[in-house]
């Protein structure tokens, strides 16, 4: 039931995501980042991994879509 909660999250983490990928919209990965990282703690304790796995890559890809927008745009 844990993996089914990580891997909702991470949907909307994507979601939220993708709109953050837009041009001066940037600023949103600070909101996201923190979204994932939750999701990836709820599935750290569930015993699958699919829903962790999936919040751990979107954490690393908005991660660096942070950094080359020099962490604001």
């Amino acid at each position: 039931m844990l993996n089914l909660v990580s891997i909702l999250i991470g949907l909307v983490t994507l979601a939220l995501g993708l709109v953050a990928f837009f041009p001066l919209l940037g600023w949103m990965n600070w909101l996201v980042i923190p979204i994932g990282i939750v999701g990836a703690a709820v599935g750290a304790l569930s015993s699958s991994n699919a829903g962790r796995n999936l919040n751990i890559v979107l954490i690393i890809i908005f991660t660096l879509r942070l950094i080359l927008g020099g962490g604001i745009i």
